[in-house]
């Protein structure tokens, strides 16, 4: 080997060291940015749903800076390039995060605290003018009406005497319901013989208008009748 090819060699492994220690140097140093305060609740409820999508943002972005990077020579040096740049990323939409809740947290206090010192100042005020008012006169109690008397008794003596009554007069009902049903035997068995006299003499009429009639036509028929020759 001569003597220029070994210079050659030595300063190509120089150079090799020298890139990849610049390489390896070449971090992005953080950055730390001030949050702007929230002044309001519908501001801090839009800061995090901007903080949740450029959280998703950020992750697309590291997806493709990860494919580019396989590319490269030096692959690992662009990869942790890569995920410090979304590491500062996330940090700077955590800041975000962190003072819109504390905000909402805060005016949460600030409203439950409102609303008791309101409520303690409106029952100071009742009680005050409670306190101011006149003593209330008692009220004049009016005398009960005596209960009326109850007419339950009555009622239950007038049933018993139409009771009596009615029991008394029983067998003399009796009596005359066993005539009423003995009249009404007597007419009912005097209207069926009447009934069956009417068609007995129904029956007889028709049976002699048919024998008159029988009779006829046998004349009638024998008058017609040729003489028998001689």
């Amino acid at each position: 080997m001569t003597k220029s090819q070994s210079l050659l060699r030595h300063g190509g492994a120089v150079l090799m060291f020298s890139l990849l220690a610049a390489c390896a140097g070449q971090r992005p140093a953080p950055v730390s940015k001030a949050v702007a305060p929230t002044t309001s609740v519908a501001q801090a409820d839009e800061r995090l749903a901007a903080v949740a999508a450029e959280r998703a943002a950020i992750g697309a972005r590291y997806t493709a800076r990860e494919a580019v990077c396989y590319d490269k020579f030096f692959v690992n040096n662009c990869l942790d390039e890569a995920k410090e740049l979304r590491r500062m990323a996330l940090a700077e939409q955590r800041m975000i995060e962190v003072e819109a809740e504390h905000f909402k947290r805060k005016n949460t206090v600030e409203q439950r605290d409102k609303a008791i010192a309101e409520a303690e100042a409106k029952f100071q005020a009742e009680e005050a003018s409670a306190a101011a008012q006149p003593p209330v006169a008692p009220k004049t109690l009016t005398p009960v009406p005596p209960p009326r008397a109850s007419t339950v008794p009555g009622r239950i003596a007038r049933r018993n005497a139409r009771a009596a009554q009615e029991a008394a007069a029983e067998p003399a009902n009796a009596a005359t319901r066993a005539a009423n049903a003995a009249a009404f035997e007597e007419r009912r068995r005097k209207s069926e013989e009447r009934q069956r006299d009417v068609a007995r003499r129904k029956a007889e009429r028709e049976a002699k208008r048919a024998a008159e009639k029988a009779r006829k036509e046998k004349a009638e028929a024998e008058q017609q009748a040729p003489a028998p020759s001689r």
